[in-house]
C-alpha cells in the first residue's frame, strides 16, 4: 500500500528482490507499450484522459477506489498492486496532466520505484520526471533516453533551484515521519509560481489506536481532521492555496491494513503555489 518513506528506512532483503523485480516488470511493460505505439502511428498515442476529479477529496468508500481502478484499466495504465492505492494515484496523475503540459517537469517525493504514478504520467507523454527518496543507493533512470530520474534526496531538502518544478506528488508519504512545515517549505521553493502540489496520506475522521505500531522505521500515524486542518494551515504559511476544500466526513473505512489489523481512508490534498 505505501510508497516508500523520504526517511531512512531499512529492507528486508527477500521484499528488496521483490520491489526491484515489480519495479522492472511495470517499466519494461511501460517501454514496450511506448514502443508498439511509436512504430504504428507517426505521433505515439496516450491513453484518454482521465476523469476529471475533485482536487481535495476525502475517499468515501470502496466504490471510489473501485471506479478509480476500472478507470485505469480502460486506459490500458498497470494499477498499483494494492488497489484502495489507485484512488489517489488517478487523483494525482488527472490533476497534474490537467495543470501540467507535455514539457512540464514534475517531482515525485518520497518516491518508490514500483509505484506507478510516474509511469502513467510517463505514458501521458511527460518526459522531465524525477523521483527522490532517501532509500535509493544510487541514480536509476527509465523510460526513453532515461527521461524518468531516480535519485537519492531528501524531501525536505532537495538539489533542485528554484521554480524549478510545475509539479509535485508526495502519494503516502508523510505519515511516515516526515517533517511537514519543512516538507512544505521546500516544496514552495522547488515549485515556480502557479505550479500545483498533490500529497495524500492515510486519514480517518476519528483515527484508530495506532499505538505500538511501527512501519518504516517509524511510528504508524494516521491523520485526524484537525491535523489536516494543521497541515492547510502550514501549507497557506509556506506561500500556498488550498484547491478546492477540505470535507473530514466519509462513511466508510475502505483501506485494510491487514498486517497491523487497521481501517481506515485516505485523503489527497492540492495546492497552488502561490505567485510571490
Amino acid at each position: 500500500m505505501r510508497a516508500t518513506s523520504v526517511l531512512r528506512t531499512g529492507t528486508a532483503p527477500l521484499r528488496g528482490v521483490a520491489k526491484l523485480g515489480l519495479e522492472q516488470v511495470l517499466w519494461t511493460r511501460a517501454a514496450l507499450t511506448v514502443r508498439r505505439n511509436s512504430r504504428v502511428l507517426s505521433t505515439p498515442a496516450v491513453p484518454s484522459a482521465l476523469p476529471k476529479v475533485a482536487p481535495t477529496a476525502v475517499l468515501q468508500d470502496d466504490a471510489d477506489w473501485r471506479d478509480a481502478v476500472d478507470e485505469a484499466r480502460k486506459r490500458g495504465l498497470p494499477l498499483h498492486r494494492d488497489l484502495p492505492k489507485n484512488w489517489d494515484t488517478v487523483g494525482a496523475a488527472a490533476t497534474v496532466l490537467s495543470r501540467v503540459g507535455p514539457t512540464g517537469r514534475v517531482l515525485d517525493a518520497g518516491a518508490a520505484r514500483y509505484s506507478t504514478l510516474l509511469i502513467w504520467l510517463y505514458l501521458y507523454g511527460l518526459r522531465d520526471l524525477v523521483g527522490i527518496n532517501l532509500e535509493f543507493r544510487r541514480p536509476v533512470h527509465h523510460g526513453h533516453d532515461g527521461c524518468v530520474a531516480f535519485e537519492p534526496g531528501d524531501a525536505t531538502a532537495t538539489r533542485f533551484e528554484a521554480g524549478s518544478f510545475d509539479a509535485v506528488t508526495c502519494l503516502s508519504v508523510i505519515e511516515h515521519g516526515v517533517p511537514i512545515p519543512d516538507f512544505l517549505a521546500e516544496a514552495a521553493r522547488i515549485l515556480r509560481p502557479g505550479g500545483v502540489l498533490v500529497i495524500s496520506t492515510d486519514y480517518d475522521a476519528a483515527p484508530p489506536d495506532t499505538s505500538g505500531h511501527t512501519a518504516y522505521g517509524a511510528p504508524v500515524h494516521i491523520f485526524s481532521p484537525v491535523e489536516i486542518e494543521e497541515l492547510i494551515k502550514h501549507a497557506d504559511k509556506a506561500g500556498f492555496d488550498l484547491d478546492g476544500s477540505f470535507s473530514p466526513d466519509h462513511p466508510g473505512r475502505p483501506v485494510h491494513w491487514k498486517r497491523i489489523g487497521l481501517r481506515f481512508t485516505f485523503v489527497r490534498i492540492t495546492f497552488t503555489r502561490r505567485a510571490t
